[in-house]
């Protein structure tokens, strides 16, 4: 009899442990199955629109935006969804080109204009945001240029059907004084002030938000 239990006991033993590492390898795989990795899908072809108005005429151009960072937090009510919009973004001056005039884009690139000794990046930062009606917003932040830092302000306006909860794309607009930066326009460009100087740089761009929100893909277990 003896013997028997001290046979039974390291039989039930094993049974234990067999048992237990199945659980826990079914754990695992359930956890592997479920799994979810984001990303972000940054856009290669955004574009960034200005334009300068001198006189009776303008100059619009274009330039190429890197590093795109777009953080709109989920909420779970029907308000505003991009009332807590952050956002942040580069431009390269290098990259500017002057529309259906290509002749200027060498004025527009000219150093000392938006190009400085360091080719340093056109940047902005947002700081706060505020709503200023149904998908519409003022967002404040800080924007560099030449490597100078100068407190903006523009505007948002979210783009989404009426039937979804959120913004598909946001549109971002507004107007800077280039005298913010020590810009003389005129001076630069033309090699002397204007009794009535080009100081108002304008810029519009239409983001995509699809573009920038984080994909998720489930892991399938192995």
């Amino acid at each position: 009899m003896k013997k028997i239990k001290n046979l039974i006991l390291p039989v039930i033993i094993i049974a234990i442990i067999i048992v237990a590492s199945g659980y826990t390898k079914d754990e695992s795989n359930m956890s592997k199955e479920k799994e979810i990795v984001s990303s972000v899908d940054d856009k290669q072809h955004q574009t960034i629109n200005f334009f300068v108005t001198h006189g009776h005429c303008s100059t619009p151009f274009a330039g190429s935006v890197s590093n795109m960072n777009i953080d709109i937090p989920s909420r779970d009510d029907m308000g505003n969804p991009l009332e807590n919009l952050k956002l942040s973004f580069e431009v390269d001056p290098n990259t500017f080109n002057v529309c259906k005039a290509e002749e200027l884009t060498e004025t527009i690139r000219k150093p000392g204009l938006f190009v400085s000794e360091r080719n340093e990046k056109i940047t902005f930062q947002s700081t706060n945001i505020y709503t200023m009606g149904l998908d519409w917003y003022q967002i404040n932040g800080t924007m560099s240029i030449k490597g100078i830092e100068k407190e903006v302000k523009f505007f948002v306006t979210g783009i989404r059907d009426p039937k979804e909860s959120m913004s598909s794309a946001l549109i971002l607009s507004g107007q800077v004084n280039l005298f913010d930066w020590g810009i003389d326009y005129d001076k630069i460009v033309n090699g002397k002030s204007d009794n009535v100087p080009t100081k108002l740089l304008y810029l519009n761009m239409k983001i995509d938000i699809t573009d920038y929100q984080p994909v998720y893909t489930v892991i399938e277990n192995k």
